[in-house]
């Protein structure tokens, strides 16, 4: 069903001034905040869109905000994320960039609601064409994280990298996002170790997603980030190669160790043949600001510490927050 989690704040309703919304494809994280912004109480489940159909969203979210909820007054509801998809709730059109972070809230959209407690703005992604670029891309949710980012610096210029299932890489310029590309490496990765001929060599990605703490599988990472960094074109030959290392390599340490050793190779050469493209034309006197959870942007930042770049890092929750944050004020 899901969970709810509080702050031991009482008389939330009397506090309540909004609530920030992260709705994903698997889960719905929710966020009351006070007239400072400061967070009152949260919640969450595992609602997301791929469980919902347009019409339980609203039903969905006063189950998990009901409570907090004043008698009288509508409360207005700031929501990022899949909830605005054209398969969610209601589908907020995606901006073209370039696009400025702080006027997202422009293209926000308000589904028809049963009841007058709610007043809500579904934030839009961000899209781009060839008209702009060379190559069509779409993104929703990491635009707001993104606008967390600038909450606090206005004129940002600088790369951003968001890892996940799908990296995006966004060049932003003066606070305005000017374009970005969209890496499937994490979805790469789990194909490659649970359905290809790669399985009967790697450990699971679920066993394997703590490697990094061997030298041994740390050692083995920065090794194969260099070496397809320096020849991206020998990424499928290199993958098979990671296969017969298996069979013919005597030096690999035995069970589960070896597994992991060969998974973090594998995550080596995904990571490194996004880096090639991402950091192309990236000067490298300048850091590479990471917004995500700290166990993967700890594997980019040693990743791109192995080819040059420093790196900064932004915890994805906060970022989004302050980027809900920052639409909010944009319509008070």
């Amino acid at each position: 069903m899901g969970s709810t989690e509080m702050s031991e704040t009482p008389d939330i309703a009397g506090q309540l001034t909004w609530i920030a919304v992260d709705w994903g494809s698997s889960n719905l994280r929710v966020w009351g905040l006070d007239q400072h912004d400061q967070v009152i109480a949260q919640a969450s489940s595992d609602k997301g869109m791929l469980s919902l159909k347009a019409d339980k969203y609203e039903a969905e979210l006063l189950r998990l905000v009901g409570d907090w909820l004043p008698t009288t007054g509508t409360t207005k509801v700031m929501v990022c994320g899949m909830a605005g998809a054209r398969q969610g709730w209601l589908e907020a059109a995606y901006l073209p960039v370039p696009t400025r972070l702080d006027q997202l809230s422009q293209g926000a959209v308000t589904p028809t609601l049963t009841g007058d407690q709610l007043g809500v703005y579904l934030l839009p992604g961000l899209s781009q064409t060839r008209g702009t670029a060379t190559h069509f891309d779409v993104m929703r949710g990491e635009e707001t994280q993104l606008a967390g980012l600038v909450a606090d610096s206005p004129d940002f210029t600088g790369l951003a990298c968001l890892p996940g299932t799908h990296a995006k890489w966004a060049t932003l310029e003066a606070g305005a996002v000017s374009g970005f590309s969209t890496y499937l490496t994490g979805e790469l990765y789990q194909l490659l170790a649970n359905q290809s001929v790669l399985k009967h060599s790697v450990l699971s990605p679920s066993a394997a997603k703590d490697d990094l703490n061997d030298a041994a599988c740390r050692e083995t990472f920065i090794s194969a980030v260099s070496d397809i960094h320096q020849a991206p074109e020998t990424f499928s030959s290199r993958l098979f190669g990671l296969r017969a290392q298996d069979l013919l390599d005597g030096r690999l340490p035995a069970g589960d160790t070896r597994g992991a050793v060969l998974a973090a190779r594998l995550s080596g050469l995904a990571i490194g043949l996004e880096l090639a493209g991402a950091c192309r034309e990236c000067p490298s006197d300048k850091p590479i600001t990471l917004i995500g959870n700290q166990t993967l942007s700890q594997r980019y930042t040693l990743a791109l510490n192995a080819i040059g770049y420093q790196t900064k890092h932004v915890d994805g929750d906060t970022a989004v927050l302050a980027g809900l944050r920052l639409a909010h004020r944009a319509l008070t």
